[in-house]
């Protein structure tokens, strides 16, 4: 049950009544009209802009509609009142029986209340993490881990049929240098002194990479050439960073459904082909680029390249696709990678990349639109940077990793739970301050703690229930809820299945974590006005049946932070330690 839903169909069908009437002109487009919480409760409990945005096309003033419509909505038994407001808003509050309904909504759904069939019949690819199987991972591949992650979960419970992708980049430079790296950790396993020249990755995790390049091969390529070893070393090394990289993501609780490779790209033709079909529809070309803006660098020259006309499609600047040795540039791989994803029949890419690659945005939806012929859009979610601090103090590097905090150094210290929740505060473009201290804390300033409290809450009353003979089979007279706090609470749960397809439809999880705050807010208000307010209070000794429709109440709200929990990664609590 959608209440915002039906009460948008609702003005619908009255603003049809009055266009039957006269009252409105044939052919006005209803598409803007909507129906969403007030900004102030105390206005009502539902408003609708239905008269200020038809008023200029019905060439009538917005208070007048409003007035039409108002008295139309006073027909329906649901509606308690409908009152103009201002030059032409329109408050509605309903009456009791609807959050009487509500709630006997979600004890029945459960689980799947707020659940949304929005996104039926499309497929959705999220790609997202996609780090380098060089090394652990960072503190900002656990931001993009988690907001991946919980985007999928989102758009899966509104009915999107998604699949979470990992693209290994396991192609380019990067891994020769792991390999050479690994090589060094191979000869100290042998009594050797490592020799990690600048460039070679440091961190210690590599050690048992050598130690067991020693136990598979032994001595094979001690001071054996580097054509000898390379490729044997580079694979060997970039599966066991992969591995471990698959055990930090499920430490996080993340788990994908496919794991493609750069490298598989080469070799196979289907970089050629991507490319290829690029150049059929015009848009490869030799050429010389403009020297960059700003700057010019002391040694750039004007150059024949290989180029994809990015620009036809929003771009800057057209990108190279070829070095001059001939080789592909970066960006090939990354086409033919795309390509291959739009030919796998998704309806929508998300790609989550981390804040340095704002400058790959353009070209790549250039791409895609190019390949798809704007068929398929690609959208890019920027994870901008996670500042650690740790008793008052910036947290220092992983000795462990050489230069970075590791996902699993944040894991480790504060769990997964805290881990997810406290990354999905901030919206994903902006940065976001992560304090192992504060985020410890049991207080009302620590999130997680305070949502995941209010879930042992609910727990505690049902058990306390359960004492004396109330259960969730208990028959309940949730039309005895009337109180003010209790209808307020009611309303916050009403909100869900709207909160959940706002999120989805703008791709943004972290409204979920900010609903989850605001509803565990109202629940703390309301548990602690039933220590001044007995009446309130969720068990009532000696009466079941007001006992039975509180602790409904109480049931509803643990259900509903459990499903946005849920959404997020997070566990609902049934105590608390």
């Amino acid at each position: 049950m959608n209440l915002f839903t039906e009460f948008h169909a609702c003005v619908l069908d009255k603003l049809a009544a009055l266009t039957a009437k006269g009252a409105l002109p044939e052919g006005l487009d209803f598409a803007n009209v909507t129906v969403e919480p007030p900004r102030d409760a105390a206005h009502g409990d539902l408003a609708t802009n239905a008269a200020m945005v038809l008023a200029k096309p019905a060439g009538l003033k917005p208070r007048d509609i409003a007035e039409a419509l108002a008295a139309e909505l006073a027909t329906d038994p649901r509606i308690a009142s409908a009152e103009v407001a201002g030059p032409g808003f329109l408050n509605m509050r309903l009456e009791n029986a609807v959050w009487a309904d509500v709630l006997g909504n979600v004890l029945t759904q459960g689980a799947e209340f707020g659940r949304s069939t929005m996104g039926q019949g499309t497929r959705v690819n999220v790609e997202f993490v996609s780090a380098n199987p060089t090394g652990p991972m960072h503190v900002g591949h656990t931001r993009g881990a988690v907001v991946g992650d919980a985007l999928s979960n989102l758009l899966a419970y509104a009915g999107y049929d998604v699949t979470r992708e990992y693209y290994i980049n396991d192609g380019g430079a990067q891994v020769d240098v792991l390999a050479r790296s690994a090589y060094e950790r191979y000869r100290e396993a042998h009594g050797l002194s490592p020799e990690i020249a600048e460039g070679l990755y440091p961190g210690e995790y590599l050690i048992e990479v050598g130690e067991a390049l020693k136990a598979e091969f032994g001595d094979r390529f001690l001071d054996k050439p580097e054509s000898d070893w390379l490729e044997t070393i580079r694979n060997f090394a970039t599966e066991r960073m992969m591995a471990m990289i698959r055990e930090d993501l499920a430490a996080l609780g993340v788990t994908m459904d496919v794991y493609s490779s750069e490298k598989a790209l080469y070799g196979t033709g289907e970089i050629e082909r991507a490319i290829d079909s690029l150049r059929a529809k015009g848009l490869i070309y030799r050429g010389t680029l403009e020297p960059p803006k700003g700057k010019t660098p002391e040694d750039w020259e004007p150059r024949e390249q290989t180029l994809f006309k990015s620009t036809a499609y929003g771009d800057d600047v057209d990108r190279p696709i070829m070095k001059s040795d001939g080789s592909w540039t970066y960006f090939a791989p990354d086409i033919a990678y795309h390509s291959n994803k739009v030919n796998r029949g998704f309806d929508l890419l998300i790609d989550i990349f981390g804040a340095d690659h704002g400058g790959y945005v353009k070209r790549m939806k250039a791409a895609v639109a190019a390949l798809s012929e704007e068929r398929v859009p690609l959208e890019i979610r920027l994870i901008q940077l996670v500042k650690l601090y740790k008793n008052g103090e910036p947290f220092k590097m992983s000795k462990r990793a050489g230069t970075f905090v590791t996902l699993r150094d944040v894991v480790d210290e504060v769990g997964a739970d805290v881990t997810r929740f406290v990354m999905l505060t901030r919206k994903n473009d902006a940065t976001l301050d992560f304090d192992f201290d504060k985020v410890l804390e049991q207080s009302r300033d620590n999130p997680v703690w305070y949502v995941q409290y209010a879930s042992a809450r609910v727990q505690s009353v049902l058990r306390k229930a359960e004492d004396m003979g109330v259960s969730a089979d208990t028959p309940a007279d949730l039309s005895t809820l009337t109180h003010d706090a209790e209808l307020g609470l009611i309303r916050k749960l009403a909100e869900w299945p709207r909160l959940v397809e706002l999120a989805a439809r703008v791709h943004e999880p972290h409204r979920v974590a900010g609903y989850l705050s605001e509803l565990a807010a109202e629940f703390h208000a309301f548990w602690n006005r039933g220590n001044d307010t007995p009446e309130l209070r969720f068990v009532q000794e000696g009466d079941p049946a007001t006992t039975a429709a509180k602790t409904a109440l109480a049931r509803a709200t643990g259900i509903v932070i459990a499903n946005g929990l849920a959404i997020l990664g997070v566990a609902a609590m049934s105590e608390m330690r």
